[in-house]
C-alpha cells in the first residue's frame, strides 16, 4: 500500500505513556457476550483477550457483560505526558489511514448533503480510560460511541500477525477502518437502535443482529478500501492482506482455535466466510446500499 507521503489526519490523540486512575466504568456499546450455551465464556481469560478484539470491545466488557449505553460521562486520563503526534512510521500510517477514511466518508456524505463528523482516534499504550469503560492493551482496538473516539494500542499489530495470522500494512488499515465504519453506524443511528432493541431480544436473538452490525462495519471497510483502490494507492496482495484478516477474525475460526468446536448460537461477529464476503462486497461496489446488512438473509 503506498501510503507513505500523503495527507495524515490531526484527529489523534497520544495518550502513550500515561497512566489510568483506577479502572471505572463507563457507557458504552454493548454486545451480547454469548454466555449461556457456550458462548464467549469458554475457559479462562486467554479465550476472553483473543475474541475481544474481533468482537472490538474492552474484555472486561465481556467479563461482566455490561457496555451499555446509558448515559456515562467520559471519565479523565491521568498523567504528565502531553498529547502530541509522534513522528515515528507506525504512527504516521495510523494518521494516514485515518485521513484517507475522513476523506472517503466525507465525499459519501457530503453527497447525501450531510456533513462527516470526524472520530477521534486515540494511541495508547498498556491501559486506556475512555466513555466506554477501561481497556487494556490486550483488548484490542475498539471504537466507543459516547465519546466518538477509535482507541488503538500499536503493539497490536504485532500481534495481528504473530497471533492471528494477518500480516501486512493493508490487514492494519482494515483494522482501523473496521472500527471508523462502527463511527459511521453510530453517526447514521445503527449502533443506537441496535442497543435499544436488543434490550427487549433474547441472547441468541442479540447475537443475531449483532452480526449484521458487525458485517456492515466490514462492509463500510471495504467501500474505504474501494476508494483507496481508485486512488491508485493498492499494490498487489494488499486486497489479499484484508481479505485474510477478515478470514482470520470469524467467529467460527476464533472458537476453533480457541476451544475446538464452534457454536453458532454465540456468533455475534460473524463467520469468516461472511466477513470476507461483505468486506468484498462493500470494495467491489463502493457503495453505502449494497452494504444492507439487516435486509440480507444472514
Amino acid at each position: 500500500m503506498q501510503w507513505r507521503g500523503r495527507r495524515q489526519s490531526d484527529n489523534i490523540e497520544d495518550r502513550r505513556g500515561m497512566s489510568t486512575g483506577g479502572m471505572g466504568g463507563g457507557g458504552g456499546f454493548r454486545l451480547p457476550t454469548g454466555g449461556r450455551g457456550g458462548g464467549i465464556g469458554i475457559g479462562g481469560l486467554v479465550v476472553i483477550l483473543l475474541i475481544s478484539w474481533a468482537l472490538g470491545i474492552n474484555p472486561l466488557a465481556l467479563l461482566s457483560g455490561d457496555m451499555s449505553t446509558d448515559s456515562g460521562g467520559q471519565q479523565q486520563q491521568t498523567g504528565t505526558r502531553p498529547q502530541g503526534q509522534s513522528s515515528d512510521e507506525t504512527t504516521a500510517f495510523v494518521r494516514t489511514i485515518l485521513a484517507e477514511t475522513e476523506d472517503t466518508w466525507g465525499k459519501i456524505f457530503q453527497a447525501s448533503g450531510e456533513t462527516y463528523q470526524k472520530p477521534t482516534l486515540v494511541l495508547f499504550s498498556g491501559q486506556v480510560r475512555s466513555a466506554c469503560g477501561n481497556a487494556t492493551s490486550a483488548s484490542g482496538p475498539f471504537y466507543c460511541p459516547v465519546d466518538r473516539k477509535v482507541y488503538l494500542d500499536t503493539d497490536f499489530f504485532r500481534e495481528l500477525s504473530q497471533r492471528f495470522g494477518a500480516s501486512g500494512d493493508f490487514a492494519q488499515a482494515y483494522v482501523i477502518a473496521h472500527e471508523v465504519g462502527h463511527h459511521v453506524q453510530n453517526l447514521t443511528g445503527v449502533l443506537p437502535e441496535f442497543n435499544q432493541r436488543r434490550q427487549s431480544m433474547s441472547e441468541s436473538q442479540a447475537n443475531a443482529l449483532s452480526v449484521k452490525v458487525e458485517l456492515q462495519a466490514d462492509c463500510y471497510a471495504g467501500i474505504w478500501g474501494k476508494s483507496t483502490q481508485q486512488k491508485g494507492i493498492l499494490e498487489a496482495g494488499d486486497l489479499e492482506e484484508a481479505l485474510n484478516a477478515a478470514h482470520q477474525i470469524g467467529d467460527d475460526t476464533l472458537q476453533k482455535k480457541t476451544q475446538g468446536y464452534v457454536v453458532p448460537d454465540s456468533f455475534n461477529h460473524g463467520t469468516s466466510a461472511q466477513r470476507v464476503e461483505w468486506f468484498r462486497r462493500g470494495f467491489e461496489s463502493g457503495r453505502v446500499e449494497d452494504c444492507d446488512t439487516f435486509s440480507a438473509d444472514i
